[in-house]
């Protein structure tokens, strides 16, 4: 009787055993999703996110799904979700669509990081906070936020807290050639016109820690809960909010306010001279006679904005506001 090759036999088996893995080509076409429902991201924690979904208006925990790889998410971002969409205890729906943003506001950690943080997604405007004194205004961080706003094309708007310590007159004319509306509020006063500017926009707020941001959104948003704080005795606020979220006015209002953490440098590394400039659109047309590599700071440079000006395309307070904002790039100081 012949003897059986059972070495041969296994040989044979390995080779013709199923891999488990299907012979089937892998395909790129990604679900449609045609289900999924509309929202808006109005926090972000972790690597999970809060979507307000927009009918029902029901508020959802999510994960960013799969096949958006690493597609960046901010608050703000209008979205599309999928999975279990009740809002029960313990669910998780995934975000599959991202929409195209109107605006983005953008900051780096310093002038020399490459790396670009969106801190809001598709905001109208920017609500720059400062307090007229504990702690006094800090020019460099105003500037800062005045170029990242002009540059995304949002609106910025300075909001003046603690009028009642100080007066607001030196601030005020310090921005008055930029055109920057310009908003005052005492400890307990009216916020009548800070509501009517709020009314049907999304607005961040933006500025130090201890100058009333938190305090402020916890009066136009009754039940908002954002962490306050009090100013150290060195003059410079505690850091107290710690995250960015999104918070609906109340009714009659519509609209949203976007709290963020207290800052303390307001990095522009993604800014260039071209991009500030674009927001002055009456020297646009006199920086066209500049050197290619103009950086539009002194006439001994070869700047031609100084003749625009004695021409009368514009005026020197113009200039002179423009010219600080392109220094303020390469200043993190907190003057």
């Amino acid at each position: 009787m012949a003897r059986r090759d059972t070495r041969r036999m296994d040989e044979d088996d390995v080779r013709n055993r199923p891999s488990g893995r299907s012979s089937r080509p892998r395909t790129k076409q990604r679900p449609a999703h045609v289900d999924a429902a509309a929202g808006m991201v109005v926090s972000v924690d972790r690597g999970r996110y809060g979507v307000l979904l927009n009918d029902p208006p029901l508020q959802l925990i999510t994960m960013r799904a799969r096949e958006l790889g690493r597609t960046a998410i901010a608050v703000g971002d209008r979205v599309e979700v999928v999975g279990d969409l009740t809002g029960a205890p313990d669910t998780l729906s995934r975000i599959v669509r991202v929409s195209e943003r109107e605006t983005v506001l953008r900051r780096t950690a310093d002038d020399n990081d490459p790396y670009e943080r969106v801190i809001v997604a598709n905001a109208d405007q920017l609500l720059i906070v400062t307090a007229l004194a504990d702690p006094p205004p800090r020019y460099g961080l105003i500037d800062r936020a005045v170029v990242a706003a002009l540059t995304a094309n949002i609106e910025p708007i300075l909001l003046l807290t603690k009028n009642d310590l100080a007066s607001p007159e030196e601030v005020l004319k310090n921005y008055s050639a930029l055109d920057v509306p310009t908003l005052t509020t005492s400890k307990g006063g009216d916020l009548g016109e800070v509501r009517a500017v709020l009314d049907g926009k999304i607005t961040v707020f933006v500025g130090h820690s201890g100058v009333g941001k938190s305090t402020l959104v916890n009066a136009l948003v009754p039940g908002a809960g954002r962490s306050t704080g009090v100013v150290s005795g060195i003059g410079k606020g505690r850091h107290t909010s710690t995250s960015v979220v999104a918070l609906q006015l109340p009714a009659p209002l519509t609209g949203w306010v976007i709290d963020t953490p207290g800052v303390r440098s307001f990095g522009l590394a993604h800014v260039t001279a071209q991009d500030v400039l674009w927001a002055f659109p009456d020297l646009e047309d006199g920086a066209v006679q500049c050197p290619g590599s103009c950086e539009h700071l002194t006439a001994a440079d070869g700047c031609k904005l100084d003749d625009w000006i004695a021409s009368g395309h514009s005026t020197p307070a113009r200039l002179e506001a423009f010219r600080r904002l392109l220094v303020s790039r390469s200043d993190l100081g907190e003057p």
